[in-house]
């Protein structure tokens, strides 16, 4: 199965995206439709030989699944994720 892709950020996320890898075909419409620019294509491949978006700002997924919603092989998706009441 996929791996989930993220990096250490000192503020918390109000949103979280999880790749596929092994789903993803490259097409960069998730990195094209993300409002929060959270997404870039990167230089890392998949098993298939594409292209796979890299996660570059985790802190700014607001967890809208713009990503998964225009992916057309279901490779990536995002969720919001529970803040502590205040944040």
């Amino acid at each position: 199965m996929g791996t989930e892709a993220e990096k250490e950020s000192s503020a918390p996320a109000k949103g979280k995206v999880y790749l596929k890898e092994d789903l993803c075909k490259g097409c960069s419409f998730c990195v094209v439709f993300c409002p929060t620019d959270v997404l870039a294509m990167g230089g890392r491949l998949n098993y298939k030989g594409y292209h796979l978006p890299d996660i570059v700002a985790p802190e700014k997924c607001n967890g809208c699944d713009m990503c998964g919603l225009y992916c057309p092989d279901f490779a990536i998706f995002g969720v919001r994720t529970k803040r502590k009441k205040g944040e």
